[in-house]
This record gives structure tokens, sequence and C-alpha cells, in this order.
């Protein structure tokens, strides 16, 4: 909780009453199941994916050209750590110093999946913020939909739902390194647990060649506004 307290005093100084499309929480598992060289993997994703010209391409063309991103790793409740605080992407140059930000700093996230937990984070980093965004997302990425600590899911997600913040989804459904995979029904928990709100949905990564694709993908559409051509899921 110290941890997200700072980073929302972190936040409000550099970026005092800005607007923007988008708000975006970018929430990476680094729970028990994860180990220190996917920690690593999933860092180099994002800043690949965020980094990448089709996502630059999508921030220019939103309403005010720019987005306000934070990268957060959750684990058990009270675990969750801002590894990257609140940032305006407006560029190439914006994006490539919040990529080279999101590599270096140790991990600070563990013990065992608090997912409600991480949601009601996202929504407090959100609201927190001295940001105005038209949209706001969540973005949670995990290989589990186990909670085993902290709020549960539904009352989390009932909560962030009704503040208007929309939650998608990227079930992770083969690991980089310890190669365990998740269960085959993870993409389904996931549409009918986890996301909501308006044009919430899934985007899969189903192995390491997959991964960056994906993240690339998915951050395309959240911040274009776009759902899916396939795999949609809309929560009630």
């Amino acid at each position: 909780m110290m941890r997200l307290l700072a980073a929302l005093l972190l936040a409000a100084t550099p970026l005092c009453a800005q607007d923007v499309e988008l708000e975006l929480v970018l929430l990476a598992d680094a729970s028990g199941s994860i180990d220190m060289d996917e920690i690593r993997f999933q860092r180099e994703g994002y800043a690949e994916a965020i980094t990448d010209p089709a996502v630059l391409a999508a921030i220019a063309n939103t309403a005010y050209g720019k987005i306000a991103v934070t990268y957060v790793e959750w684990a058990s409740a009270g675990e969750e750590d801002v590894v990257v605080p609140w940032t305006v992407i407006a560029g190439e140059a914006d994006a490539a110093a919040f990529a080279a930000a999101l590599i270096p700093p140790p991990r600070m996230a563990f013990g065992r999946n608090a997912i409600g937990s991480a949601l009601l984070t996202g929504k407090a980093l959100i609201e927190g913020n001295e940001i105005e965004g038209w949209r706001k997302v969540i973005d949670f990425s995990g290989d589990s939909a186990n909670n085993w600590n902290g709020p549960s899911i539904e009352e989390a997600r009932a909560e962030v739902l009704a503040a208007g913040i929309t939650i998608n989804g990227l079930p992770i459904l083969c690991r980089f390194c310890n190669g365990r995979p998740s269960g085959a029904d993870l993409e389904r928990l996931y549409s009918e647990r986890i996301i909501g709100g308006m044009g919430a949905f899934v985007v899969t990564a189903d192995s390491e060649e997959s991964f960056a694709d994906a993240v690339r993908r998915k951050l395309i559409l959240e911040i274009s506004g776009q759902m899916p051509g396939e795999k949609v899921a809309v929560a009630d």
C-alpha cells in the first residue's frame, strides 16, 4: 500500500491537469508461478509493444494524440508494485522512455494470486492521478484465474465497473520459461469472471512467440477503442 501511495504522489506532480483520451493501467502477473526470467520476458514484451510503429500510430490517432499509461506488477494482496508510474505518451520519444524505464527496476511483488486486490489497485491508480481521460481501462494479464487472498474477484470487479472503468484480459496459456500450461478453460474464465465494462474483450497469448504480438494487438485495440473481430467477450 505504501508503494501505491508513493506512486500516486509521483504521478500527480509531472502529470497535473493533463487531458488524454485514454488512461491505461497495465497489470502484469508477478505471482508465485512467475519466475525472474518470466518477469523480464513480460516487461520486454510490453516494452517492444509500446514502441511498435502501429501502436504509436494508434496513439497519434486519438483525440489528443496522447495517452496515459502505468505498468504495475501484481501478486498477493498489498504486494502490487508500480514499476513505471503514470506517463503521458505522445510520440516515439515518450514511448522509448517508458520502455527504457520498464526493464531495470527490481521485482518487488511476490506471493499468491490476489486478482481482486490487483483490480482495486488499478482503480485507485486511475482515480488518484491528475489526468482526465475519456476512457479508463485496466489491462489485466496472468496465467491463472485463482484468487487466494484479499477481496474477491466478484467484489472488486463490481467496484471497478461501477466506477466506469473497463477491464480487458490477457490470459497467458503457455509460459515462457517453466513451461507450465494453464488450464484450457483460462480464456473462458477470464471472459466470465474478470473482464467487464464497455467494449471489454479478451486477447489470448498462447505461446512464447505470440506474447509480444498479443500485447501489441491488445494495446492497439485499447488505444483505438475498438474490439477484436474474434475471441470477443463482453461481460454483463
